[in-house]
């Protein structure tokens, strides 16, 4: 089933919100929404991407399968998932969706667009003058300071708290504007803090390896805490929101309010220690394969002095037989 932009936006009051049929786990597969923004931001962001991979190839220069498939196909195609199928529908009728949805942006996107290296791409592809635009933007002092990586840690750290502990959600729930902000937010927040620990891409604030696991593991309990206190919570994020929807045609099916909060709180709990786990072992790959590649450096550099030194020897000797 395919569902127009109206139910993926937010506008005016629950009474207004359009009337859905029962979710369950196939619904994220079969109730997709038309959003111009995410889809805009998908086609322009794919399609760059593939023409600066199709621009090396015609050069003949390699660009690595995997980058290309974890920006296009698990980074933009998790943003198409989180931002048009059913978690996007749903996202203002169930917070417990909602929150699926919003760990997706906020740490599925930004690890697998940071893991594709569309920086290096780009530097490797544009012609000099662009170049020489993106490689001033990178030391720009804003962008030094945004990725300085206690500023990043705190931004990521805090952000989620002053969304569901403030205003600033029910905002989101009763503005188009604003629902929309709160999506790329997530995503930008996101970037902001794995962009430089993953540390492929040139991009200033990148740290050494025992600094990026340091960082990593450090999420783990915020996301954990902030779960937890979401399942303990009495009072409703979203104040009167999901009640009033029970007062409309989908009462009949929706659940309580507050069991599907304590719901939501789980998921956050669960989902942000799996991802941030899997992440911690993606760090752990590339700090492994990087020191070997140093290892393996310096038997070259230690190789050929041992040759040079032996050579020397073999000249001394010669020239003492003399």
């Amino acid at each position: 089933m395919f569902i127009g932009s109206a139910p993926a936006l937010a506008t005016g009051s629950p009474l207004d919100q359009p009337v859905l049929p029962q979710f369950h786990l196939s619904t994220v597969w079969t109730s997709w929404s038309f959003e111009p923004v995410p889809l805009v931001i998908t086609v322009w962001a794919v399609g760059l991407y593939l023409l600066g991979v199709l621009s090396l190839h015609r050069r003949g220069d390699r660009w690595p399968i995997g980058r290309t498939c974890a920006f296009v196909v698990l980074g933009m195609g998790a943003f198409v998932v989180a931002s048009m199928s059913g978690l996007a529908t749903y996202d203002t009728t169930l917070l417990s969706v909602h929150m699926v949805q919003h760990m997706v942006l906020s740490m599925v996107v930004p690890l697998a667009l940071a893991l594709g290296a569309p920086v290096t791409l780009a530097l490797r592809t544009l012609p000099p003058r662009p170049r020489r635009w993106l490689l001033g933007v990178l030391h720009w002092r804003v962008v030094r300071v945004l990725s300085f990586p206690p500023l990043t840690f705190a931004l990521y750290v805090v952000s989620p708290w002053a969304l569901y502990f403030s205003g600033w959600y029910r905002l989101t729930l009763e503005s188009a504007y604003w629902h929309e902000a709160m999506h790329l937010h997530l995503v930008a927040v996101g970037a902001l803090f794995f962009w430089p620990l993953v540390g492929i891409d040139p991009l200033p604030g990148r740290v050494g390896y025992p600094a990026r696991m340091m960082m990593t593991v450090l999420t783990l309990p915020f996301h954990a805490f902030l779960g937890v206190t979401i399942m303990g919570q009495t009072q409703l994020i979203g104040g009167d929101w999901y009640p009033r929807l029970h007062d409309t045609a989908m009462g009949s099916w929706l659940p309580d309010p507050l069991a599907d909060q304590h719901l939501a709180g789980g998921l956050l709990w669960g989902s942000g220690d799996l991802v941030g786990l899997a992440f911690f072992a993606v760090l752990f790959t590339q700090w492994v394969r990087a020191s070997m590649r140093e290892a393996a450096r310096e038997d070259r550099r230690l190789d050929l002095l041992e040759a040079r030194e032996a050579r020397q020897r073999a000249a001394a000797a010669g020239a003492y037989d003399e």
